[in-house]
Parts: C-alpha cells; structure tokens; sequence
C-alpha cells in the first residue's frame, strides 16, 4: 500500500467528523426508542462510552491510537463478554452507525466503515446462533 494514500480516518475528516459521528451515534442511541436494549447496556452518562468509542475509532481508522496508548489492547468481544449481544442487539449497534455515517461522511466511506462496522457488530456476538 502507497504511503501517499490517506488512511479512513484521514478520509473520515480526522478527529472533529470521528468526534460528531460518536456524538451522534450515541445520541441516537439515547435518543431513539427503538435502541432501548442497547441503550440498557450503559452507565446513564454516556461520556465514557463516547470517549472510549472515539478514541478505539481514531486507531481503528488508522489516526492516532489513543485508545491502545491509555488502555492497551481493546480486547473487543473479551470486553464486552459480559453483556448479552445477539443478532437485535448488533442490529441496533449498525442502526445507530448507520445514522451517524450518513450524517458525517461522503457516500464512499459511509461504504467502507458500514461494511467493518458490520463485521465488527457479528464478532461481538455472544448469544445466539454460532460465535
């Protein structure tokens, strides 16, 4: 791969566009009845959830990898062991992506990220079906 090529977070709009897409991936997790069980998974404030999800999405994308540098390895699927995720939980995962791609980043990179987020949502699966 070029080193002239962008990384995604590059392509995202680096930290202000990654920043408001966690805003409004919580947000509408918060805000939307229909994201009521996974809304049930966090602390009543979301201000940790959104800075930890922030800061594992800048190195995700390729941007600086905040979240290793303060918390070591995300450990992803042993993190979240400890909530139930099956295929509803995941689907409102992706819904609220869904929503905060499309209101931050051009068609071509709302593409890309839903696609991993999509993947991403299947590994953190733990009940239900096979893991």
């Amino acid at each position: 791969m070029s080193e002239d090529l962008p990384t995604l977070y590059e392509e995202i709009g680096g930290e202000e566009v990654l920043r408001k897409m966690v805003d409004l991936f919580y947000d509408e997790m918060d805000q939307n009845a229909e994201m009521l069980t996974l809304r049930q998974m966090h602390a009543q404030s979301l201000k940790s959830s959104r800075d930890k999800l922030f800061m594992f999405l800048s190195g995700w994308t390729g941007g600086p990898n905040l979240y290793v540098e303060k918390y070591g390895h995300p450990r992803l699927r042993a993190r979240h062991m400890p909530f139930p995720i099956g295929d509803d939980e995941a689907a409102q995962w992706i819904a609220c992506m869904e929503v905060a791609t499309t209101a931050t980043v051009n068609e071509t990179v709302k593409i890309q990220l839903m696609s991993a987020f999509r993947h991403l949502a299947g590994h953190m699966r733990n009940q239900g079906g096979e893991q």
